[in-house]
């Protein structure tokens, strides 16, 4: 008996180990100057700040991610994106499900303030997300998305709320 308490022990210390590392990174990672790979950073601070007019956001085709900020709450995440029309859009998947709304709550909280920080090639540009949730524009956005990322996103999944989609918009 004593011995089956010693293995016990020991695999729960070497299966705390890996948890430890991964939380302490998490953690330390929300202080950093934007996301890595796997975690959220915090705000977004380096690269200079677009000013001037509205950029051609045609060149976001080559950009496989991008770092996004909310100004509410400070914390920056890495996330997909696309071009349509001139405008540039970012979206979240699994909003029909209490799985995705718990793990992507930056939809919600930008619905919220949509007040937000890009960071593309170490440029950070202010934008405004504005939610769009009918219309005949998403068939374009859909499409961009799809040619774009493996992804099945259509305008019927926008407009029943299984995706969330919004343009990034220049804050005035």
């Amino acid at each position: 008996m004593a011995l089956v308490k010693r293995i016990v022990t020991v695999v729960i210390c070497l299966l705390l180990i890996p948890v430890t590392a991964v939380a302490t990174a998490a953690v330390k990672q929300r202080f950093a100057d934007g996301p890595n790979r796997v975690f959220s950073g915090g705000p977004l601070e380096s690269g200079a700040l677009h000013a001037g007019p509205e950029p051609d956001w045609s060149f976001v085709s080559d950009v496989s991610t991008i770092e996004m900020q909310l100004l509410e709450p400070p914390r920056s995440r890495r996330i997909w994106t696309a071009e349509f029309d001139g405008k540039l859009y970012v979206w979240s998947g699994y909003m029909g499900s209490a799985v995705g709304r718990l793990w992507k709550r930056w939809p919600v909280q930008a619905e919220r303030d949509g007040r937000a920080v890009i960071r593309i090639d170490d440029k950070r540009y202010e934008r405004q997300l504005v939610r769009i949730t009918a219309g005949e524009i998403l068939d374009g956005i859909s499409t961009a998305i799809r040619s774009k990322y493996p992804s099945q996103t259509t305008r019927t999944a926008v407009e029943a709320g299984d995706v969330w989609v919004f343009e990034a918009a220049p804050r005035h």
